[in-house]
């Protein structure tokens, strides 16, 4: 299809509502917006559309060419799209189906569409079943709740750090009830967020993220880097749980316990704040939140 007659397509498709005559009448259609993998820019492609699961499904079937379209090399770099179906336009997160998922998720489509299964059976390529997963602001996902989750770590760091900073300040007596000590607190509450973000982060390196990586293909490289940062992460706390749990006001360097927490707060701020705005829309998108109590 050349690129003339294609943009006439979507203009029709456009100006119609949906609708395109001639040999695409009564075809199910939507127009899809990508960012170009080499050029950065917006390019728009009409392609067959169906719904599976309240999810738009496009197929990157290219009439059974031996080669996979350009629109789904433009996905696997930038999974965010826009969709067009003549009645609604909506951001989507493009994601990639593998292994038993996508071999059920295909035969699903060629039940509903058989046509596609004669363009794979024209080819020896796998032809890519692609799930356009819906991004709406108004509904809470997995991506918030991650949010909630880093706002939660991030105050019991705050608090260590002020346990910290009335050591230094030698203002404990003043703060500090008789029973538990400081020294007790800091241990309690050292113990309490160290364990809670070694197994979040655990969690997200097992199961979460590469979950991403694996729908998301240009998320591996972020997953790869945020793995990394965990690692960094944890060798300053095991640093900080030594700090404090031989920590005896009095005896012991308070400067050197806070220096060490100022390091890990700077880092994990920095983690999180990376982590937020690579994954969190990505996560909304194919996630529910957990439930609350």
């Amino acid at each position: 299809m050349s690129n003339d007659f294609s943009r006439r397509l979507i203009a029709e498709f456009r100006a119609n509502g949906g609708e395109l005559g001639g040999m695409f009448q009564g075809w199910s259609l939507a127009v899809l917006t990508t960012t170009g993998a080499k050029t950065g820019l917006r390019r728009e492609v009409l392609l067959g559309y169906l719904e599976l699961d309240g999810n738009g499904v496009v197929v990157a079937s290219a009439n059974g060419a031996d080669r996979n379209p350009a629109w789904y090399h433009n996905i696997r770099r930038n999974p965010r799209v826009t969709v067009e179906t003549g009645s609604d336009t909506y951001p989507a997160m493009a994601a990639i189906p593998r292994g038993a998922a996508y071999e059920k998720l295909f035969a699903r489509v060629v039940e509903k569409a058989p046509g596609y299964g004669d363009y794979q059976a024209k080819t020896t390529r796998e032809i890519p079943v692609v799930v356009l997963h819906r991004i709406d602001e108004r509904v809470k996902g997995m991506g918030d709740w991650l949010v909630e989750v880093h706002q939660w770590f991030r105050g019991e760091l705050r608090a260590l750090r002020e346990q910290a900073d009335a050591v230094v300040g030698g203002s404990a007596t003043a703060i500090v009830r008789p029973e538990p000590d400081l020294a007790q607190q800091m241990r309690a509450r050292c113990l309490s967020f160290c364990t809670a973000l070694r197994r979040h982060h655990g969690g997200e390196d097992s199961v979460v993220f590469p979950a991403l990586a694996e729908q998301f293909p240009a998320l591996a490289p972020v997953v790869e880097q945020l793995a990394a940062q965990h690692h960094v992460v944890a060798r300053l706390q095991d640093a900080i749980r030594e700090l404090v749990d031989g920590f005896v006001p009095g005896e012991s360097d308070p400067v050197r316990l806070r220096a060490e927490l100022e390091r890990l707060a700077g880092e994990l701020e920095a983690h999180f704040g990376f982590e937020e705005r690579a994954v969190v829309t990505a996560l909304n998108a194919t996630a529910a939140a957990p439930p609350t109590a």
